[in-house]
């Protein structure tokens, strides 16, 4: 046997271990990225649905006292429009998670719009409200069916629209974070709201690297920045006001 022979089956071997190594760091990086894709997908749902839920405060509120004075209707609204939108991206995307759970979101929200409806003294303006909500969403379910082609196109469009929303809805409470910050008054904000958000945003962007979808990642990680100012306001605000709670206490 020649030298040659032996030397090229060394080189053969060791280059076939190489690529057995790597194929098995491969393949166990992968398997444990999947293991851990179905913990996040669950705490997506449980933390998302338990945000969401947090509505129900002001849905007792409105029973107890038949009334709906004090209690915001838009953020009902436009939280609804974001859900069907995220629902059609998820459907797109033929993923169970988003679809589960902006599902249920949508559900709730409808719940809170009918019970607002039924209390408040200003039916006319919320009807003109909710009609105008659903004229954008018809003109944008043409826009997205039908003057996009299926695909990719329609998908990437779909998701910056719906990451701008989202984007939009965690940054609006800014203005009154500054006004807390003159005042020292933190009751107007909700303590499990704010937790809530925390988990929930962070859930979702951990759930979108994984699946390498910015779309997912980027909208949601204000909601992190937002929910940790909040936090710190409590902290930092806490002792103002001895005689009542720092905090809205959620009430089931």
């Amino acid at each position: 046997m020649s030298l040659n022979y032996i030397l090229l089956q060394t080189s053969a071997q060791a280059d076939s271990t190489a690529v057995t190594h790597s194929t098995i760091e491969y393949l166990y990086c992968f398997s444990s990225s999947m293991d851990f894709l179905p913990f996040l997908s669950w705490a997506c749902i449980v933390f998302t649905v338990g945000m969401f839920s947090t509505g129900l405060t002001d849905l007792k509120k409105m029973r107890e006292s038949k009334s709906a004075d004090n209690i915001q209707f838009l953020p009902f609204l436009t939280t609804c429009l974001n859900n069907l939108g995220w629902l059609y991206y998820g459907i797109l995307k033929s993923d169970r998670t988003i679809i589960l759970v902006n599902i249920i979101g949508a559900l709730l929200q409808i719940l809170y719009i009918i019970v607002y409806f039924h209390y408040t003294k200003q039916k006319r303006l919320v009807t003109t409200q909710t009609v105008a909500a659903g004229m954008v969403l018809t003109c944008g379910w043409f826009y997205f069916t039908t003057v996009l082609p299926e695909g990719d196109a329609r998908l990437n469009q779909l998701g910056l629209t719906c990451s701008v929303v989202t984007v939009s809805m965690y940054m609006s409470p800014l203005t009154s974070l500054v006004e807390i910050l003159r005042s020292g008054n933190v009751q107007c904000l909700s303590f499990p709201l704010t937790v809530a958000t925390l988990f929930t945003s962070t859930s979702w962007v951990l759930y979108g690297y994984q699946l390498n979808d910015y779309y997912i990642v980027v909208p949601n990680s204000p909601g992190i920045i937002t929910s940790l100012i909040r936090l710190y306001l409590f902290w930092r605000f806490a002792s103002v006001n001895q005689s009542s709670p720092s905090y809205k206490p959620l009430l089931i």
